[in-house]
């Protein structure tokens, strides 16, 4: 084997099982499931090794043998991911947890973890062919895609709501993309967005309606193990919105173990959402395997507006696999915790990040994370992406 190869082999829909030829360009399995990229494991381990990393480049192609690209020319790169997992000890000391950390993912290229997902499903499309892509937004995601089509010199077709956090709007301007603003919330934009789609013959990146954001996402899962020397978290805290950020990390956990990296032990998956938006928290409470449409979703956290997941069976399955949960937080709690977070560690996170410090007294509070308790919560994205919410303190 090469050592440069993907030992990619087909696509495996989550559902029904149903297998696809990754050669071609896929969405959706027949039966309006997830597709999930497959690897042939077993060759990946003959020159995947904790030794042989260490030599490697450090961004989402670290693991290249287990990510969907065969050729090295497409493996299109603005530096995203390794990104750095921080300490919160002032924090944790007032929360009494003595392993609190943050995993800062505003450092990405473009200011959130929407970069991995969008670097890695824009170069597979790209090897496949594809040079015009469409995607529905609250923003970040957007402005990723609008990065990776500059660097590919691709087209990018942006819909997203009218009241998409100011700078991001801005920023997806400037990185050249079509922007087209729709009056409601993104499953608008996403309905409008799969129509164009159709109409036009652009490639659809949405949230998990193809396979390969989540294999960018699932990079997330990689580094954290590597991170902490081969031993997962006790407890990973999460923002959930579509969920592709847990569902990649499960993902890759499953992989690592395969490949003999990791043992057995997973962390307890926690989901956080918006008080004002959170269907997979009642739907987790409710002991639903699917969640029901959020009405009139609103919250200060954009990309957690989010009132229908398409991989919502999934991300339930994870937090019940893991012996995990879901919780949700007000907008004011999550805004008290940006300005805490930033004024006691020196860290600025956006409002959708900071939900998962917002939900830190709840958890305790029901005894869903103990002291003594390895806990990751994940900074989604850089609060300098809203500054907005910042100045109205």
């Amino acid at each position: 084997m090469n050592k440069e190869d993907s030992t990619l082999t087909h696509l495996e829909c989550t559902k029904c099982g149903k297998e696809y030829s990754s050669a071609e360009v896929h969405k959706l399995c027949s039966c309006g499931k997830v597709l999930f990229a497959a690897y042939d494991l077993e060759k990946a381990k003959e020159t995947i090794d904790s030794e042989s990393l260490k030599n490697r480049r450090y961004d989402i192609w670290r693991f290249h043998e287990i990510m969907p690209v065969l050729e090295p020319d497409y493996r299109f790169t603005l530096g995203e991911g390794w990104t750095p997992l921080i300490r919160i000890d002032n924090l944790g000391e007032k929360l009494e947890l003595n392993n609190l950390y943050v995993k800062d993912e505003g450092l990405n290229p473009t200011g959130s973890f929407k970069s991995r997902g969008l670097c890695a499903a824009v170069s597979k499309a790209y090897e496949l062919g594809v040079r015009e892509f469409v995607i529905p937004t609250a923003g970040n995601a957007g402005a990723a895609l609008s990065a990776y089509a500059a660097k590919t010199k691709t087209k990018a077709h942006v819909f997203m709501p009218q009241d998409t956090p100011e700078f991001i709007v801005t920023e997806i301007k400037a990185l050249g993309a079509n922007m087209h603003m729709v009056e409601g919330l993104i499953t608008d934009a996403g309905r409008i967005a799969k129509e164009a789609a159709a109409k036009y013959d652009w490639f659809d990146v949405s949230t998990l309606k193809e396979p390969y954001r989540a294999e960018g996402k699932k990079t997330m899962g990689f580094e954290l193990a590597e991170q902490f020397n081969w031993e997962l978290p006790d407890v990973i805290i999460y923002p959930t919105g579509g969920g592709t950020g847990i569902i990649g990390m499960w993902k890759a956990f499953a992989e690592l173990e395969t490949l003999g990296l990791i043992s057995s032990k997973r962390p307890k998956m926690i989901t956080v959402q918006s008080s004002g938006c959170a269907p997979i928290v009642k739907a987790f409470n409710e002991g639903k395997d699917y969640a029901e449409f959020w009405e009139n979703a609103e919250t200060i956290a954009a990309g957690l507006r989010v009132p229908a997941a398409v991989a919502d069976y999934l991300i339930l399955q994870i937090l019940r696999e893991s012996k995990g949960t879901a919780v949700s937080v007000d907008d004011l709690t999550i805004k008290i915790s940006m300005f805490q977070l930033a004024r006691e560690e020196g860290i600025m996170l956006s409002p959708e990040a900071a939900a998962t410090i917002a939900a830190l007294d709840l958890l305790i509070e029901k005894g869903k994370i103990q002291s003594d308790e390895k806990i990751v919560t994940f900074g989604t994205g850089s609060g300098f992406t809203t500054p907005e919410v910042w100045e109205r303190e």
